[in-house]
């Protein structure tokens, strides 16, 4: 079922040009209005400048306007260039008024410009806007001090520090897209990593497992070449079925690898299953080694990936029963019960493998069982043997 994605924040649906025009906008809109006497007080903010209401006042004020638009514009693909119109904008502005300092409704939209500036591009682009944005102000002070104009020094502190603030939010907001692009790149990594790791699992359980097999069909083979050559040729016959077997699936998951590289839907094919495991049986008792299956409780479907486990841990049990243990013969049990299933491979054989074991066999079974949340134990019988068992606990949905 297609889901509908979640509508992006309003900050990321506007792009960052409009964002700086509608800044200009309110800031202008903001300034205009303080020089009228609103309700509630007894005198307006500030006085109107005589320029603001001659024809240069006035023009000052579309070029200014012009300049912060054109910033807008320029702010993803030059945000040098933007920052220094928006500067030239608010200084522009800033005449019309007849004040000291460089106001901070002027200075808005320089603000908003290291915003996004920070917070897209590369940190030396964005030291390079802040160190013009606050040389802009020391320097604007600087001239007004040597002609020996008024100052308004206290309120262009405020400005530089709110502008100060205005980057080191955009910082932070590039160090948290950084940090989540990382921890992004790191989960796919391991998600690579889960996968191959369950490839070689379940080329190691085929392999392993038709691999036994066939030696142990080649090896009655040779034994009874010379004095039984109708069983000999069965054995052999019985060799190439199975290698002919692996090789088809060892080719169906080498099909299915390139397939997915190179983007393509790889072909289905029906994953094992506790379904298979009187085949299993069949195939490793033709080879020699008797196996017994008895199933407890009411067998039922269960989810593929504990359907799966479930036969491998099987497949690789009976396999090692039949590469290590020295026997004829070896007993699996299924217990189906209300909320898990229990598997019980056991023989009575030489046990030479043991729970401490590092090779892919036990390891792999062991780790198997632990991403079910499940509990797995292999070690030797004390009447002889060999003895694997695990408990894979059922979801609500499979009882």
């Amino acid at each position: 079922m297609s889901t509908v994605p979640p509508p992006q924040p309003l900050v990321k649906r506007v792009p960052p040009g409009a964002w700086t025009a509608l800044v200009w906008c309110a800031s202008t809109l903001f300034t205009l209005l303080t020089t009228f006497r609103l309700p509630g007080e007894i005198q307006p903010g500030h006085w109107p400048a005589a320029q603001l209401y001659r024809w240069d006042g006035l023009t000052f004020l579309a070029v200014s306007t012009a300049l912060a638009l054109q910033a807008g514009r320029l702010l993803l693909r030059r945000p040098l260039v933007a920052v220094a119109l928006a500067v030239l904008a608010a200084i522009a502005e800033t005449v019309t008024l007849g004040v000291g300092q460089l106001p901070m409704a002027q200075y808005l939209t320089v603000m908003v410009a290291l915003y996004f500036i920070a917070a897209t591009h590369p940190r030396r682009i964005a030291l390079t806007a802040l160190a013009m944005a606050i040389g802009t102000l020391i320097g604007y002070i600087a001239v007004r001090l040597l002609r020996g104009w008024s100052v308004g020094t206290s309120a262009e502190l405020a400005v530089a520090l709110v502008t100060l603030i205005a980057w080191l939010l955009g910082n932070s907001a590039h160090q948290a897209r950084a940090h989540a692009d990382q921890l992004s790149a790191e989960h796919a990594a391991r998600a690579v990593t889960a996968e191959r790791l369950r490839i070689a699992r379940e080329m190691h359980d085929t392999v392993a497992h038709s691999i036994g097999i066939i030696a142990l069909q080649a090896g009655a083979a040779s034994r009874v070449a010379t004095t039984r050559p109708d069983a000999a040729l069965a054995a052999m016959r019985a060799v190439e079925n199975e290698g002919r077997e692996t090789l088809a699936g060892l080719r169906r998951m080498l099909v299915a690898l390139r397939a997915a590289d190179e983007g393509e839907t790889p072909e289905k094919t029906v994953p094992a299953g506790l379904e298979d495991v009187d085949r299993l049986a069949a195939t490793t008792t033709a080879a020699g080694v008797r196996v017994e299956v008895r199933r407890l409780g009411e067998a039922r479907q269960l989810p593929p990936d504990i359907d799966l486990s479930a036969f491998r841990i099987v497949q690789e049990s009976v396999t090692n029963v039949v590469r290590h243990a020295g026997t004829h013969q070896c007993h699996v049990t299924l217990r189906y019960g209300d909320d898990e299933l229990a598997l019980e491979i056991t023989d009575e054989g030489g046990g030479r493998g043991s729970a401490t074991d590092t090779g892919f066999g036990l390891a792999g079974m062991r780790e198997r069982v632990a991403l079910l949340h499940g509990e797995f134990t292999a070690a030797p019988r004390p009447e002889g043997g060999f003895r694997v068992a695990a408990r894979l606990p059922l979801p609500v949905a499979a009882r």
